[in-house]
């Protein structure tokens, strides 16, 4: 792959030179753990019925995603319920629990029929010493116990130390020296809690703990609280992370995570490697979540957004328009196939100019003369103006109607 492909995208020359990517270290084979159903669900006011979660769990999986974090089953009955049932259903992504380092979680997760669990513990010494009012040690012994009973109900273990970012590494590794030779895990993941690393410093964290581990493999669950998320998720796994915790748009608790669709189409245009998953499922996939949610995705939502292929200002418009069939990436990142948008168009309103204004009036099918077309476009960007807004083809149309003489 390159920074030009063909029909799929065009980024930075810069971004492939060798002297940026000879400084990457990616794992052979990167994963997803979509983490919607439970982190994603945090975010307040947001909750999904089993159905919705099922039905969610198998577009995750038909799209490609590697492991499904399908909900903690002792919130709910109901959340129970639904993970057995996602379990039940054979997909090919593997399914995890989120549960506590407590026996009774694991054997209750172990009943829904998961694969694995994905075990929290707060692994900062100022979040366990005054939020859980717990010393290390008790930490170490909660977890120490409750990862061998996960082990020996034949589930994979991984370790969840939450606010791990901000922990002083001293202390961390204290905790995971602990859990890892005592206890049982499959995998560690640097949890960024609070979306406090920045890319630089997710990489040496990530540095820090391959040395200290080389043969775990490493997990990584990032907040966006300074808009980092994404960046930082990339940084760490061109740092040697082997997984990548994720959610559909980016919801989640406070300013949500790291964003599924930005962490994967992001991975395979501008670093070159593929993720694995099917991209051109991704805006049906968040379309679907946005009326299971009731929240709205921003219309200039990276990748999933509904205009981010639009143009309303009239330079790029035109030069849309003489592009186009030339080739389109030269006026776009990527094609709009590639994540299962529509095709490009042209809207129009106050920054509009001439080109959007032919396009309208052939659809619209006024008659105006040509010698007019300036009076239209004045009075399409005064009614834009009192709108604060774009205009409708039923608005232009009474505009264009004004202008030909027609009502």
């Amino acid at each position: 792959m390159g920074f030009h492909e063909e029909g799929k995208w065009w980024v930075s020359p810069s971004n492939y030179d060798p002297e940026v990517t000879s400084k990457f270290n990616f794992p052979p084979r990167i994963e997803f753990l979509d983490t919607t159903l439970r982190d994603g669900e945090q975010q307040p006011s947001v909750i999904l019925t089993k159905d919705e979660k099922v039905a969610i769990a198998k577009r995750l999986s038909e799209a490609g995603v590697h492991r499904i974090e399908a909900g903690t089953p002792a919130v709910l009955k109901e959340d129970a319920e639904a993970i057995r049932e996602i379990c039940d259903m054979g997909l090919e992504a593997k399914i995890y629990a989120f549960v506590r380092n407590m026996a009774e979680d694991m054997k209750l997760a172990q009943k829904c029929g998961v694969d694995g669990v994905i075990a929290e513990m707060v692994g900062s010494e100022h979040l366990l010493r005054h939020g859980k009012n717990w010393e290390i040690d008790r930490a170490i012994k909660s977890s120490v116990e409750a990862t061998q009973i996960a082990h020996e109900l034949g589930l994979k273990v991984t370790y969840f130390p939450a606010d791990g970012s901000r922990a002083d590494l001293d202390f961390l590794f204290e905790l995971l020296d602990a859990v890892t030779t005592e206890g049982h895990v499959d995998s560690l993941t640097l949890v960024d809690t609070f979306g406090v690393l920045s890319p630089e410093g997710a990489a040496h964290r990530v540095r820090k703990m391959k040395e200290r581990y080389p043969s775990i493999p490493l997990e990584i669950h990032f907040h966006d609280d300074f808009g980092m998320g994404v960046s930082a998720t990339i940084a760490a796994l061109a740092a040697g992370a082997e997984v990548a915790h994720v959610t559909i748009g980016g919801i989640g608790e406070r300013a949500g995570g790291a964003q599924l669709e930005a962490v994967a189409v992001g991975l395979l245009a501008m670093y070159g490697v593929d993720p694995g998953v099917d991209v051109s499922q991704f805006k049906a996939l968040a379309t679907f979540m946005e009326k299971a949610t009731r929240v709205p995705i921003h219309p200039t939502k990276p990748i999933i957004g509904d205009r981010i292929f639009l143009w309303e200002t009239g330079l790029p418009s035109s030069l849309w328009m003489n592009c186009k069939d030339v080739d389109p990436l030269i006026m776009l990142p990527y094609k709009w196939t590639l994540t299962g948008h529509r095709e490009p168009d042209l809207l129009l309103g106050k920054k509009s100019g001439k080109d959007n204004l032919k396009l309208w009036v052939k659809r619209s099918g006024v008659d105006v003369p040509e010698e007019r077309m300036g009076d239209l476009l004045q009075l399409v960007k005064n009614k834009s103006y009192q709108e604060k807004r774009d205009l409708t083809m039923d608005e232009f149309k009474v505009l264009a109607g004004q202008i030909s003489g027609a009502e």
